[in-house]
C-alpha cells in the first residue's frame, strides 16, 4: 500500500526553481509512509505500540521530516543529498539545476516552525494521524501518519513570526500568514484534510483540482 493520492499533485511547475520534480516528491511520500509502516509492523509484532504513540509529536514530526528528506535525496539520483542532523538546509544541492531546500513539518493544520528564521527555499509538509484503516476524523487523532499536504516556495525572514518568551524552550520562528500564502500547494490528500467540511478553506483546496473552463475549450 503506497498511501499516496495519485491525483493529489498540482502547481508542480513551481518546483522547477530548485530542480525538484513531481516524481521525486511522489517517491519521497511513498518512501516516508513505507518506512513508517515497516517500523509500526515491527513494533506491533513485538507487542509494542505504533511509533506515533511512543514519541512526543514534536519529535515524531522531526522524524517524518528526516524521512521525507532522505526520500527526496534518494529519488534525486545524486542531485541532492541530506545534510547533517540539525543543520540548515536539510537538502544540499550536489549538481545543477537543483538548489538547497529546507524542510519543515507540522501536524494537522498547524503552521510549520523552527528555531531560527532563515531565508531560502522551503518545502513544508503537514500530516494527520489516522486510524489503522486510514480514515481521518476531524478532532480525533489516530496512530497512523498520512502526509496530507506539501507546499513549496521561497521565504524571507519577514515571513516568520519570531518568539523568544522567557522560560520557553528557546527561540521559535513560525511561518506567518503571509509566508503561508507564498508557499504554493504542491500536493494535498483531499480525503484527509484536517479542515471543517463546511468551511471556506476546504473549498479552496478542492477548487485547486477543478479544471478551469478556459482550459477545456
Amino acid at each position: 500500500m503506497t498511501r499516496v493520492s495519485e491525483n493529489g499533485f498540482v502547481n508542480t511547475h513551481h518546483l522547477e526553481a530548485v530542480g525538484l520534480t513531481q516524481r521525486m516528491l511522489r517517491e519521497s511520500v511513498v518512501y516516508t509512509h513505507s518506512i513508517l509502516d515497516i517500523i509500526d509492523a515491527t513494533l506491533l509484532e513485538q507487542g509494542a505500540f505504533r511509533l506515533a504513540s511512543m514519541m512526543e509529536l514534536a519529535n515524531f514530526s522531526t522524524f517524518i521530516g528526516n524521512l521525507l528528506g532522505s526520500g527526496i535525496a534518494k529519488a534525486s539520483n545524486g542531485l541532492l543529498e541530506r545534510n547533517g542532523p540539525h543543520k540548515f538546509p536539510d537538502l544540499l544541492s550536489k549538481e545543477s539545476p537543483t538548489k538547497n531546500v529546507e524542510i519543515k513539518v507540522a501536524l494537522e493544520n498547524n503552521k510549520p516552525k523552527g528555531h531560527l528564521a532563515k531565508p531560502g527555499y522551503y518545502l513544508t509538509c503537514r500530516y494527520v494521524l489516522c486510524n489503522p484503516a486510514g480514515k481521518h476524523v476531524l478532532g480525533e487523532r489516530g496512530e497512523v501518519a498520512y502526509i496530507w499536504e506539501l507546499r513549496f516556495g521561497e521565504l524571507t525572514i519577514a515571513d516568520f513570526n519570531i518568539s523568544n518568551t522567557p522560560g520557553d524552550s528557546g527561540k521559535t520562528a513560525v511561518v506567518n500568514a503571509d509566508g503561508m500564502k507564498k508557499l504554493h500547494i504542491i500536493y494535498s490528500d483531499l480525503d484527509r484534510l484536517p479542515l471543517s467540511t463546511r468551511g471556506r478553506v476546504i473549498k479552496e483546496y478542492h477548487n485547486l483540482y477543478v479544471p478551469r473552463l478556459d482550459m477545456l475549450e
